[in-house]
């Protein structure tokens, strides 16, 4: 992690303000249940006894492993911010040490990279996980229950309690995410950062930006300049766009790493491509440029599907992408190709897949893609039609479940709310959070599913605060749907924990959705 990622990670610590509740000193009861923590574990033990945060103030890490000593860091300025106890951190772990405890060890029959075993006793804190995206999904988990010095008064003589016991956790699916459209609005690469925090707080893994589309280009291709130059000027609206050099790029992509996230970028085809077919008058199979479009109809562009320029073009853009993007997927979109032919569209996708798959990347499509010679390789979306999403599992693809009456962060929370539309229904924070992927399509079981994705599509969100009216507090009941086990996902329990982090978002200054099924504290 570099020192831009601690101090924009360390702001987050002063948010854990409602969930962190004191434990008491040791001979008065604490309970580690009681902590309000999301997503919640796959197991948690509470144990009644607390320990004396303040006592030892060291940090013992495993050896001279460079990053694990960069998570001690992390873990160290954030108690630091949050506390102001300083840590030290100490390159060796001896039987017996008090303080906290980070190691890498096999957990034993637990194989995935991300779990963790979280041991709160009366003298020391271990933390051990398979990998260190294990130990980091383990400190989100401790820092929930490190006490803030402005929770309450009576914390006095830098005394904080935490309470005891025990947690084995893990993510029930691999793919846990948040699609941000940044096309029919653009947002800076600060923004991007600052969801990239707040997604790293509730152990959310991927961020899929939508790049491309019919209303701009946002990503520097060096060989076809004109895309970002011309193509990304404009937004919905006709307000000026933007776009990322691939320098900002990758500076997005180093910074989610450092939170564990992947980013995946998307450049929608043959459709929602008019943004190209404006930036050069030869991707048409006229040969003339579209004007620049700042509306929000679909369906209306397409690419020249049997020219072969089109495909010198997409090779391109997918060899510059696959350059700059570590993520083994690259989404093709595919989505609401109403101006090409199905038989064109299923030559197209046939020929994109090549083109990707010789690049080193997999393919991610919206549920259309499954008309394709799609395989095992493939991950399909599934946003609207069912039997396009049964159809990719027949062909053994995988399936992101992003249903759009469910999971649309772009959908009003009630009729009357002010942002958002409604073409997919509304979405109260209680319809967000109850579902279950592997209950909604027949014949798509749990083993059928890479994970679930929030998509926030922009055409009403114009800024940071637009954007956080939408996705918060939608965005903390998807990461528990992702994350925890089915058999915890309960309406009643996690709205009481909910309102637990009603304060955390307000220190966070997120622009949260007040929702009135939530009795926020």
């Amino acid at each position: 992690m570099n020192k831009t990622s601690y101090l924009l990670s360390v702001i987050v610590l002063i948010l854990q303000l409602s969930l962190f509740s004191c434990g008491q000193e040791h001979g008065v009861e604490s309970n580690l249940a009681d902590e309000n923590l999301i997503p919640y574990p796959v197991s948690l033990k509470a144990t009644h006894i607390a320990y004396d945060l303040s006592k030892d103030r060291k940090i013992y890490i495993d050896g001279e492993n460079a990053e694990l000593n960069s998570l001690a860091k992390y873990l160290s300025e954030s108690i630091k911010f949050a506390t102001g106890l300083q840590f030290e951190i100490v390159n060796s772990l001896k039987l017996n040490d008090n303080g906290i405890q980070l190691s890498l060890v096999a957990l034993d029959s637990i194989r995935n990279k991300e779990a963790y075993f979280l041991q709160i006793q009366q003298e020391y804190v271990k933390l051990q996980a398979n990998s260190e995206e294990g130990i980091f999904r383990g400190i989100q988990t401790l820092l929930q229950v490190i006490p803030a010095a402005s929770i309450s008064d009576s914390i006095q003589l830098n005394q904080y309690y935490l309470p005891s016991g025990e947690i084995v956790d893990f993510p029930r699916f691999e793919h846990r995410g948040i699609m941000l459209d940044v096309v029919r609005h653009f947002f800076e690469v600060k923004d991007v950062k600052r969801l990239i925090d707040l997604m790293s707080l509730y152990k959310m893994n991927k961020l899929h930006l939508h790049l491309a589309d019919d209303q701009g280009w946002r990503i520097e291709i060096k060989s076809w300049p004109n895309l970002a130059i011309y193509g990304g000027s404009t937004e919905v609206g006709g307000t000026k766009g933007g776009f990322y050099t691939q320098k900002e790029f990758k500076e997005i992509v180093e910074y989610a790493v450092s939170k564990y996230i992947t980013i995946i970028p998307e450049i929608d085809m043959p459709g929602h491509t008019n943004a190209a077919l404006a930036s050069y008058a030869e991707l048409n199979c006229d040969k003339k440029a579209r004007k620049l479009y700042t509306g929000t109809k679909v369906g209306f562009s397409s690419l020249c599907v049997r020219d072969e320029l089109t495909y010198t073009f997409i090779e391109d853009v997918i060899r510059e992408l696959a350059e700059i993007s570590p993520s083994k997927y690259i989404h093709i979109g595919g989505d609401e190709s109403h101006s090409t032919t199905h038989k064109d569209y299923i030559y197209f996708i046939d020929r994109v897949l090549g083109i990707v798959e010789k690049h080193g990347k997999h393919i991610i499509g919206w549920d259309e893609i499954s008309h394709a010679a799609i395989d095992s390789n493939t991950v399909a979306q599934y946003w609207a039609n069912k039997k396009n999403a049964q159809l990719a599992v027949k062909k053994g693809a995988k399936v992101i479940f992003s249903p759009a009456s469910l999971a649309y962060l772009d959908m009003k929370y009630h009729k009357n709310t002010k942002l958002g539309l409604k073409w997919a229904g509304v979405i109260e924070v209680d319809k967000a959070y109850n579902w279950l992927p592997d209950t909604l399509v027949d014949g798509i079981l749990e083993e059928n599913i890479l994970g679930i994705e929030a998509p926030l599509w922009t055409e009403t969100v114009e800024n940071v605060e637009d954007m956080d009216f939408m996705l918060f507090p939608r965005l903390l009941g998807y990461a528990e749907i992702a994350w925890s086990p089915a058999e915890t996902i309960k309406w009643n329990n996690y709205k009481l924990r909910l309102a637990k982090h009603g304060k955390r978002l307000d220190e966070l200054d997120v622009n949260f959705y007040k929702s009135e099924l939530i009795d926020w504290k």
